[in-house]
């Protein structure tokens, strides 16, 4: 059940910005479910060719449940929902890809670039291509030390704006989440805790912060989808918070003790802004041996598959 009404798309002659794929143009004309995926950790976010495997098994995940897969990406000017074999393998060879975030449309669109979607860019397509559920990873947030920087992630200001259900494994735990939190309930964005009392953090199960309402199944998200929807009111997002299965999330222990290293170390070495998470991420990821990578898998897996369950119990009522 789309949030947003659905923009003029394409077929692959049209002059309109979006293209829709057969498979996922198809579904929609049906009403069978379709959930949405980003494209930023197959060009960014993981080394090749495991990107391109992952990306493979994403895709089949949701289809094994009953859904049709959407990976979204821009390419040659055009923004596409759905990739196609061809177009799946350029997003993960081509080094030239850049990383799209909500304001970098407009211009990759003008100037025929090519790019990945991050979270507020893919959130934003989905949704304007009229579907309403989408799988990514962590979100993100607030970040440390907000009241000397004022760095907050454009994707909380796009999810208050977007009125798409997304299915993630909380904000990554490199953020203020208690911070992140605030800001949400402030911007109006619905939070459900899946199965859980507690907001996940990203590699880990539980971040420490309880979250206000928690639902057991896919159908009951399916439910407050409608109710939303019966209420009307302005779009935003509806956060369904999954956490890491507690045998596959970052050894608590590890990522505290990693974590504050790496944060010694941005401080140290004077890095701010946009420079700030990619750093800690790839530190994180070399000091802890690749383990937090298998731990940001192992999420992303659990919320591919939950998304695709909620999108079958939304289209079925």
């Amino acid at each position: 059940m789309p949030q947003n009404p659905p923009a003029p798309l394409s077929q692959e002659t049209g002059r309109s910005a979006f293209v829709l794929s057969e498979e996922v143009r198809e579904a929609l004309d049906e009403g069978r479910p379709v959930v949405a995926l980003e494209s930023t950790i197959i060009a960014h976010g993981l080394p090749r060719p495991r990107n391109l495997q992952v990306a493979r098994e994403l895709e089949d995940l949701v289809r094994k449940a009953g859904a049709v897969p959407a990976t979204v990406a821009v390419l040659d000017g055009r923004a596409h929902v759905g990739l196609d074999g061809t177009r799946l393998e350029r997003i993960a060879g081509d080094p030239g890809v850049r990383k799209l975030g909500h304001r970098d449309l407009a211009p990759a669109l003008a100037l025929g670039a090519s790019g990945a979607t991050t979270v507020s860019a893919t959130a934003f397509l989905a949704a304007r291509a009229g579907l309403g559920v989408f799988a990514t990873g962590g979100l993100g947030g607030v970040h440390r030390e907000w009241t000397q920087t004022q760095d907050e992630s454009a994707d909380l200001r796009l999810l208050a704006g977007t009125g798409i259900t997304v299915v993630c494994a909380g904000v990554k735990s490199i953020l203020d989440v208690p911070a992140t939190l605030q800001r949400l309930e402030t911007l109006g964005v619905g939070v459900l805790g899946f199965r859980t009392e507690h907001f996940p953090g990203f590699y880990l199960s539980s971040s420490g912060e309880r979250v206000d309402w928690t639902v057991g199944t896919p159908e009951d998200v399916a439910e407050v989808m409608r109710a939303r929807e019966l209420l009307g009111g302005p779009p935003t997002a509806l956060i369904v918070a999954n956490p890491v299965p507690e045998a596959e999330q970052l050894d608590p222990a590890t990522h505290d003790r990693v974590l504050a290293g790496a944060l010694e170390a941005c401080r140290r070495r004077g890095i701010t802004g946009q420079a700030v998470t990619p750093f800690l991420l790839e530190y994180l990821m070399r000091e802890t041996g690749g383990a937090s990578l298998e731990a940001n898998l192992a999420a992303v897996r659990g919320n591919v598959r939950l998304a695709a369950r909620i999108a079958v119990a939304a289209a079925a009522r």
